[in-house]
This record gives C-alpha cells, sequence and structure tokens, in this order.
C-alpha cells in the first residue's frame, strides 16, 4: 500500500490548520483549525473487506511534571509514550481517500461524539478524553479527530503518525467506545497491508 496526502508533506512539519492547538504569543496556546488531513491511498490487497485509520504521537512525556511549566522545558531524555489523536474503523473497502474537514472542522469543546464518523465508520475515542478529564472548561469524551497541541514548554519536536489499514473483515469487532489500544489488539490477525506517513510539530517558540 502507499499513503499520500495534499495536507502536508511526509516528514513536514503540520500547519496549524490540521491541529488543536498552536502558538500564540502573549497566551502561549491557542485553539487551532482542528481540521482532519487530507489523506489519499492506493495498491490496495486484494480480499480488502475495509479500512482503520489510526493518528499517534509517539513523542509524548510519560511523566507530565514538568509539561506546560513556565520555569523549565520538558527534557529531552524523558521516556516518551503514545498518545493517539484519531481513531475509525469501518472505512468501506471501495473507499481510497478522506477529504480536509470530512471528519473534523473545528474544535469541539467537550468532544465530537459517537456520530462523528463518516461513510458509515465508526470513530474511537481518543487521548484527550483523558487529558482533558480534569479540566471543567474542555472535560468530555472525544471521539474521532482532533489534532495536535503538544505542550509548549517540550524541548523536542512531536512527531504525528497517520496510518490507513487494509482489513480483511466488513466490520471490526470492536466496541463502541473503543480506545487506541482496544484498535490495536483488535486489528490483530486482520491486517492485509498498510501504509503511513509522517508529520511535525510544535508550540515551543523556540522550536518554531
Amino acid at each position: 500500500m502507499r499513503l499520500s496526502s495534499n495536507s502536508f508533506e511526509d516528514g513536514a512539519r503540520i500547519p496549524a490548520r490540521y491541529a488543536f492547538a498552536e502558538h500564540h504569543p502573549e497566551t502561549r496556546v491557542t485553539l487551532a483549525g482542528n481540521v482532519n488531513p487530507h489523506l489519499e491511498w492506493d495498491d490496495v490487497p486484494e480480499g480488502t473487506r475495509s479500512f482503520a485509520i489510526i493518528c499517534h504521537d509517539y513523542s509524548v512525556p510519560s511523566v507530565g511534571d514538568d509539561v506546560n511549566q513556565p520555569d523549565r522545558e520538558v527534557p529531552a531524555d524523558l521516556p516518551r509514550v503514545d498518545f493517539f489523536h484519531w481513531l475509525e474503523v469501518d472505512l468501506p473497502a471501495d473507499m481510497r481517500s478522506v477529504a480536509e474537514g470530512q471528519f473534523s472542522d473545528g474544535v469541539t469543546v467537550g468532544g465530537k461524539g459517537p456520530d462523528s464518523g463518516s461513510s458509515g465508520s465508526r470513530p474511537g475515542v481518543n487521548d484527550y478524553t483523558g487529558w482533558f478529564a480534569e479540566d471543567e472548561d474542555m472535560k468530555g469524551t472525544y471521539y474521532g479527530y482532533d489534532g495536535p497541541a503538544p505542550p509548549w514548554n517540550d524541548s523536542i519536536i512531536h512527531h504525528y503518525k497517520f496510518t490507513v489499514y487494509a482489513l480483511d473483515v466488513d466490520k471490526l469487532k470492536i466496541s463502541d467506545g473503543y480506545t487506541g489500544h482496544d484498535a490495536r489488539e483488535a486489528l490483530e490477525g486482520h491486517v492485509l497491508g498498510e501504509a503511513s506517513i509522517e508529520g511535525t510539530y510544535t508550540q515551543n517558540p523556540r522550536l518554531l
């Protein structure tokens, strides 16, 4: 399989149009466009019956003690973990592209609902759900796509991996409200092919 995007080049910076938040010179952070990027794929394996999409940031601090603290940066040598930004399963077998804004076109405070899919797809619960759990202004269940918003004081640039999976089932056996870890487990044994592209993003003014 091959995957490409008209929204950003593989390995290049993701424009703020596709991010959840962006740098602001006075407040440090402001909400951004949060538009899902265009994706297009081909060379699909024979026997494909549906597709799934996962986007995750594999550069997220494993410990949050230094995150967004004004007197220091998150150290570069801190171990990093995955943060899931987009989960979508049961995309139809004849689908070959996702249009900009098809799944997300702006920030929805409290999260988009379980009906935010397209073409019969089922969105999963992304990791902003946990991140905002204690924030009275933002908390909720965040389904589908919500773009980059790395710590504004992180000393490294974050990396976002978009992967499209070709599957041998029409409907993936997974419960509604599934998480990224649930999706990865459910995909096992059903992937006929996959393709990925990566983009980078930062809100640290020192790295812009």
